[in-house]
């Protein structure tokens, strides 16, 4: 009988889950409510799955209010009356309107005005589905007032958005934040009631003895309401279900396409290849695949059009379908890709396509997706209160100082020093953390439907202006929509640009074509940068653990490189198995250690587990399942909810199963714990074999164009590293790094033979308008000749023209920058007219006799460090004291086993929990002639040895060769002291 109950998905504003709604509704015996967020529809589909789970026949629909002012419920009679709730809440928020008082005419659904709201306008007025609701509180009002005379159209309207007191105040906190206000002051009107609480149905009614035609009418509404959904095992695909005109034609093109294409990927096709197309487009047709292969195709193609980089990756990458057609770049015969983990009989979802593009290029491929797809909408992500967020929220809330805020947001205190009020607000932290705070976008799903996103959820509208719906991709998943995934990264453009710069830079060279993958791949040059690990900047494969890796691996083909790209996800490497393989890779005799089932399983990873359908293989041929619950397996523990309790089930099949099959109880436990440890973290050997296609083409142009392609990475937001770290890889490859420059600069970095000039845009406090203005002008009338002739061109404020001033940008005047800042405040004439038109007679200047300065390095790189965020010359010059006697990283290998001392340039600082839940680091540095080396730094040692930020540091320790990876098992490390900045010295009397 509760036809208003709000779960944590009004925002802000309701204190529990669906779940808990449920449970609530159980205890209190009531076997049918109505679920209606505020201006929200995430929680429905999840509702009708659950509810009957617990006994109650579910109701969905909205609360319609404006900010917390409520103007009427509205209750889905039908699917038909869910989408039109659903569009009219999203034309609203798309618009960002008010609701009016009064409902639109939506005749699938019931309209229920609160008692209050009637009464205060007056309304006499209802149609037929129209009705006003009356709570327990209201009823004292009913009896006094002429709606008593409405027999027909008074309901129960009792709304629920607290189980107890401690509810209460949490939604009181949440309303307080919302308002961004102290809790002192938070309005009554921006707060529920107390009284709206679930009490059991058989109290509630009571309450409404004297009037059994109000408990009449709310039963006849619900038993009017009828929805049907089918989710998990059940669902249907909900996707768009014809590409062109028809079935028939769409199945019809697809195949054409393969045989018109295949003499492109297979200009001599084997019987192999022939039998593994027609397989696969057998499977695609029988589970009406055919529109999906077909629209990836059709977005692919527009990408083509538009020459767009992509990469197309995922399960789908193990298709030969995709990559005949051109999806893929990933031969899944060469590769011996595994056709199930695409797709198998059992398997009622498409395979995935994660389809890359630029970070440049996406929005444009989603505005045409939008564009040609009606039914479309991007998929959302529920961005949740973390705990420390809340606890700074909270203690604003509350009104404490922002020290004790400061100290209670770290975590880093004592619980018994702390107040009431500040354990007050950790423990409604506690309460609040896990809560939906907003709603954002997803990083890449799109829904293609072949009916209303309507009939699902509301929508609502982005700052990139791409309706996304209100529902996430497990909602999604659960009822049958399969996302596409439209997703950006940084390495195509980096690729892409890196090939524009080298035309300018260089006009005689000559680039392969990028897609000549092959001619990389048997290239030694190439393989011999993964083989020493000299990937910075390459896409996957430059962080200080994967550059570990591969030389552990003395990885220097392809196929190893693949591999090399899952061995490094989490679940392999903590379940043990990268190790594993590491040895049986790099010692033939550790081979015969496999267990020969799983050798034979998996041979090309010598029996260990590395690819994600690696757990589909060994599900099938080591425990005989069949591919529908290895499928499940693989998902199941990648945690998709709804296959949770399918996994318990699998789990028993798999050990019964292997029993039978005579294997000892340990083996059977060690395959389960690697299948568990990894299987929701590995990549797809497709998914891995796309990343390295990616890496050899940005290893190509790293190892004939370092400094075209080093500009390229810096202007696309670089990667693991900093600014800093890439520009001493471009000295490292022979460039010469410029500080900006007013006639050489551009906003990106630009780069002149082996001269690279830093971009405005990396000067701290310089405004985009004063670059915007400064590079019009030059584009327009040329270079400036003299600093006088910049100040008549370009009008700048003082502060902005001394930021430029002081990174030296006019030394082309060869006129000292200090002398140039007192000129500066000289000659500028803060009121000259505005005007973009060039002067026709300038005025002469007037010069001024000022003292001689003298030139400091050090002031220079203080002004650096202050402008750039780091020093152009090499930290070591900044050092306060003479270093030690000390070694150098290309002298580490002949110290191996022994103590050294080295100076380094800390690049990164990496944090592991290890199994006592204590802190070991892993470090990356630069030495002085800028050659890395990476240190080990045990938990005794770090709890010892604090590293604390960026800085030169003296460190000693053993020298460990680790299979040809040598890395510095620190003992002792201690940050050096450098040179204080002149200007800030004590003066000397």
């Amino acid at each position: 009988m509760y036809l208003n109950c709000h779960t944590y998905y009004s925002l802000r504003y309701g204190t529990f889950s669906v779940e808990e709604l449920c449970k609530l509704a159980q205890k209190n015996a009531v076997s049918s409510l109505a679920l209606t967020d505020i201006n929200n529809t995430s929680a429905c589909l999840d509702f009708i799955k659950q509810a009957p789970k617990y006994g109650i026949t579910p109701l969905i629909g909205i609360d319609f209010r404006n900010g917390v002012d409520q103007q009427y419920v509205g209750i889905a009679a039908s699917n038909t009356g869910f989408r039109e709730l659903n569009t009219h809440l999203a034309t609203h928020l798309h618009q960002k309107q008010d609701f009016s008082p009064d409902a639109p005419e939506l005749p699938e659904c019931f309209i229920i005005y609160p008692l209050e709201k009637v009464m205060s306008r007056k309304k006499t007025r209802f149609r037929d589905n129209e009705f006003i609701g009356v709570s327990a509180e209201s009823l004292r009002k009913l009896k006094f007032s002429k709606y008593l005379e409405f027999k027909n159209k008074l309901v129960l309207l009792q709304s629920v958005s607290f189980r107890s007191k401690r509810d209460y105040n949490a939604h009181r906190l949440l309303r307080a934040i919302d308002n961004n206000t102290l809790l002192s002051k938070l309005p009554k009107e921006e707060q529920a009631s107390f009284s709206q609480q679930m009490f059991p149905e058989e109290d509630l009614l009571k309450e409404f003895d004297d009037f059994p035609y109000i408990i009449k009418n709310t039963r006849n509404l619900m038993q009017a309401c009828n929805l049907n959904f089918d989710f998990g095992a059940e669902r249907i695909n909900r996707n768009l279900q014809v590409f062109g005109n028809n079935k028939t034609e769409d199945i019809k093109k697809l195949r054409e396409l393969c045989y018109e294409r295949l003499p492109k990927r297979y200009p001599e096709p084997t019987q192999q290849i022939l039998d593994r197309l027609e397989k696969e487009l057998k499977a695609i047709t029988q589970l009406n695949f055919t529109p999906y292969f077909l629209i990836n195709l059709d977005i692919v193609e527009y990408a083509r059009s538009k020459n767009f980089p992509f990469i197309g990756r995922g399960s789908g990458a193990n298709s030969i379908v995709a990559y005949i057609i051109g999806i893929t770049n990933v031969d899944p015969i060469e590769l011996d890709l595994y056709f199930e983990r695409f797709i198998n009989a059992y398997r009622n979802s498409p395979p995935d396509f994660d389809i890359d593009f630029s970070w440049k290029d996406r929005n444009e491929v989603t505005a045409y997706i939008f564009r040609k797809y009606e039914n479309t909408a991007l998929l959302t992500t529920y961005v949740t209160f973390k705990r420390r967020a809340v606890a700074r929220e909270l203690g604003k809330v509350f009104g404490l100082p922002k020290e004790e805020i400061d100290k209670l947001a770290s975590g880093y205190f004592e619980l018994g020093e702390l107040d009431e009020t500040q354990k007050l607000v950790l423990r409604y932290s506690a309460l609040i953390e896990g809560f939906p705070n907003y709603l954002s976008v997803h990083s890449g799903g799109i829904a293609i439907l072949h009916d209303s996103v309507y009939n699902y959820c509301a929508t609502f509208l982005p700052p990139k202006g791409f309706r996304t719906l209100q529902i996430d991709m497990n909602v999604c998943e659960d009822v049958g929509i399969h996302k596409f995934d439209i997703l950006a990264q940084r390495g195509l453009s980096k690729i892409t640009d890196a090939i524009e710069i080298i035309k300018e830079n260089q006009h005689e060279a000559r680039i392969e074509d990028i897609e000549n993958i092959q001619l990389f791949k048997e290239d030694p040059e190439i393989n011999s940068l993964l083989k020493n690990g000299d990937c910075m900047g390459v896409f996957y494969v430059e962080s200080p653990a994967m550059r570990g890796l591969l030389i552990k691996l003395q990885t220097q083909d392809y196929m190893n490189l693949v591999a090399a790209s899952s061995v490094i996800r989490p679940g392999v490497s903590s379940g043990g198995m990268k190790e594993e393989y590491i040895q049986r890779h790099r010692n033939p005799e550790k081979r015969k250690e496999a267990h020969p089932i799983l050798l034979e399983i998996m041979p090309d990873t010598y029996g260990v587990m590395v690819y994600q359908e690696d757990v589909m293989k060994v599900a099938h041929h080591f425990a005989d399942l069949n591919f529908d619950d290895a499928d499940v397996l693989r998902r199941g523990m990648s945690g998709k909810k709804y296959l949770q309790e399918d996994l318990l089930r699998i789990k028993e099949t798999f050990r019964e199963n292997c029993l039978k099959k005579g294997y000892e109880e340990y083996l059977i436990e060690e395959v389960w714990e690697q299948i568990a440890s990894f299987a929701g973290y590995a990549f797809p050997k497709g998914h891995s074999a796309s990343y390295a296609v990616e890496s050899y083409q940005s290893l190509y142009l790293k190892r004939y164009f370092p400094l075209e392609f080093m500009v390229a990475a810096l202007n696309n937001g670089g990667g693991f590293y900093d600014v800093e770290t890439y520009l001493k890889e471009i000295k490292r490859c022979g460039g010469n790094i410029h500080p900006p420059c007013i006639n050489k600069s551009d906003h990106p970095t630009v780069i002149y033979g082996k001269d690279v000039y830093l971009g405005f845009g990396y000067l701290k406090e310089l405004e985009l308008k004063s670059i915007q203005k400064l590079l019009e002008n030059r584009q327009f009338f040329g270079e400036f000749r003299s600093f006088d002739e910049f100040i008549d061109r370009v009008e700048l404020s003082i502060e902005q023209l001394s930021i430029l001033l002081r990174i030296n940008a006019f030394r082309f005047t060869g006129i000292d920058k200090h002398q140039l800042l007192w000129k500066a405040h000289f000659k500028l004439n803060k009121t000259k007219p505005k005007t973009s038109q060039a002067v026709l007679f300038k005025p002469p200047h007037k010069d001024y006799e000022l003292p001689e300065f003298f030139y400091s390095e050090l002031i220079n790189s203080y002004d650096e460090i202050e402008l750039l965020g780091f020093p152009l010359c090499s930290r070591f010059r900044l050092l306060k004291y003479k270093m030690q006697a000390s070694v150098l990283a290309a002298e580490l290998k002949t110290y191996v086993g022994k103590e050294v001392s080295i100076y380094g340039n800390l690049i990164t600082l990496k944090r592991t929990a290890t199994t006592t839940k204590r802190y070991m680091y892993f470090g990356t540095l630069f030495d002085k002639n800028d050659d890395v080396f990476d240190t080990v730094h045990f938990p005794n040692i770090a709890e010892k040895y604090p590293v604390r930020g960026k800085g030169i540091y003296l460190c000693r320790g053993i020298v460990v060769d680790e299979l040809g990876y040598l890395s510095i098992q620190i003992k002792a490390i201690e940050r050096q002291a450098i040179l204080i900045d002149p200007r800030l010295a004590a003066p000397v009397y």
